[in-house]
């Protein structure tokens, strides 16, 4: 018997919505939104990108979405 590998794969839905709602959330901090940014990146839906990282630099301020892409981008958001 071989071992099988199997791939799976997850789709965010609503990701514009979602970080919309996740970004002015008090309970919700950059790692956890860096998380969802990381996810919609993936998506194959489109994601209003301007909406998004407007919101965040209203929140965390520009250097505070320049983190939270580095974290996306790089899936350090995902370590603990």
């Amino acid at each position: 018997m071989g071992t099988e590998t199997k791939i799976v794969r997850i789709e965010l839905a609503g990701c514009t919505n979602t970080l919309l709602r996740e970004i002015p959330d008090r309970d919700i901090m950059r790692r956890d939104v860096a998380k969802t940014y990381a996810l919609a990146m993936r998506s194959s839906e489109a994601v209003d990108w301007g909406r998004v990282n407007a919101a965040i630099v209203e929140r965390w301020s520009v250097s505070g979405l320049e983190w939270i892409k580095r974290q996306a981008h790089s899936g350090k958001c995902f370590k603990d």
